[in-house]
């Protein structure tokens, strides 16, 4: 049965790249001018198309940290992580095997809140090392501890192995807060793109096994939905540096059951119960209309929402602060909406 349906998965992906196909001369809506100096560095770096590449191979290509990094050093800046934040690598015990966290601390006094964070890349690329100036920049802005889980990638490790190291990241968090001079009982759940999708599935799976909830929940362009066809997909077919191929890339190297919510949260039957959440979207993106729509649908299900969008940018835009403004500014929102939730469970 596993089988069938991963061909059946692998089949789906296939016919969307079809559909990719159709609509090949689409373009996405135009960058403000930083975001379009980043997209400008990541196309002199000459990654190739990921769609077109084994999982292997796709993690050896530039990443728009890479762009971020060249402009910087082109401007005779340093790309070195910010001061003010320390990190040390622990291990987490999972299902099946263990797996890294990175835990971030600020300068200062704690015990401090506690952020369980997960990084993007499709379930399949990237790690906390790509992700970790979106990283410095929530541990400096929100003065919390941060655990950044580099957990388990597909094909390797298929689903559900993601959610499973996401929910045992987040209560190894809890259980040793005190070891990272953290505060049990003040910790949130944070992610980007696919990472987003595993900070509101722990908010499901510790809600659904009644297990110490999330005080608050960052999700910054989660993936959440399967709708490949929605406004912000047909916009962005080709956008930079997502687009709908290398979302049926993804999806088809995930494997997850499609009808799963652990899977696809916009799947579940109820949302209520979730913990407050900070949604934050980008217009040149294909996640944006699902994004809204999982914002929206929160609400309605009677959960405090803080929705922001922001224009002329693309996804990936969150970990740039160091050159595009708007990337600072959704930073500093989104550490302000964590400061409201620690602060409210003093």
């Amino acid at each position: 049965m596993k089988k069938s349906l991963t061909l059946t998965v692998a089949a789906v992906a296939a016919g969307l790249l079809c559909g990719v196909a159709i609509a090949q001369n689409a373009q996405p809506p135009k960058a403000e001018p930083n975001m379009q100096k980043v997209l400008d560095a990541m196309a002199t770096l000459k990654p190739k198309p990921i769609e077109t590449l084994s999982p292997e191979e796709a993690r050896k290509q530039p990443t728009p940290a890479d762009a971020v990094k060249k402009l910087l050093a082109d401007a005779g800046k340093s790309s070195a992580p910010q001061d003010g934040v320390t990190m040390k690598t622990m291990s987490v015990q999972g299902k099946g095997g263990s797996f890294p966290v990175h835990v971030f601390t600020p300068e200062g006094k704690g015990p401090f809140p506690v952020v369980v964070y997960y990084h993007g890349g499709g379930f399949v690329i990237a790690d906390t090392k790509v992700y970790e100036s979106s990283v410095r920049a929530l541990a400096k802005g929100a003065k919390a501890v941060v655990v950044s889980a580099d957990y388990r990638r597909a094909p390797e490790h298929k689903f559900p192995t993601q959610t499973e190291d996401a929910f045992a990241a987040y209560q190894w968090a809890i259980a040793h807060a005190k070891d990272i001079n953290g505060d049990a009982t003040r910790v949130a759940v944070a992610g980007e793109s696919a990472g987003g999708n595993l900070a509101t599935v722990v908010s499901m799976m510790a809600r659904d096994q009644k297990v110490q909830m999330p005080v608050h929940q960052l999700l910054v362009y989660p993936v959440v939905n399967d709708d490949m066809n929605n406004e912000s997909y047909k916009k962005n077919a080709n956008a930079k540096p997502l687009n709908k191929p290398m979302m049926a890339w993804f999806f088809k190297h995930y494997g997850a059951d499609p009808k799963n919510p652990y899977a696809l949260p916009m799947k579940a039957t109820s949302l209520k119960g979730l913990p407050p959440a900070t949604v934050i979207t980008a217009e040149i993106d294909p996640l944006m209309t699902e994004g809204k729509a999982y914002a929206d649908r929160l609400q309605k299900e009677g959960v405090a929402v803080n929705y922001k969008h922001y224009t002329g940018v693309t996804h990936e835009f969150f970990g740039m602060g160091a050159v595009v403004p708007k990337a600072k500014e959704a930073n500093d929102f989104a550490t302000g909406e964590l400061t409201k939730a620690f602060n409210a469970k003093r």
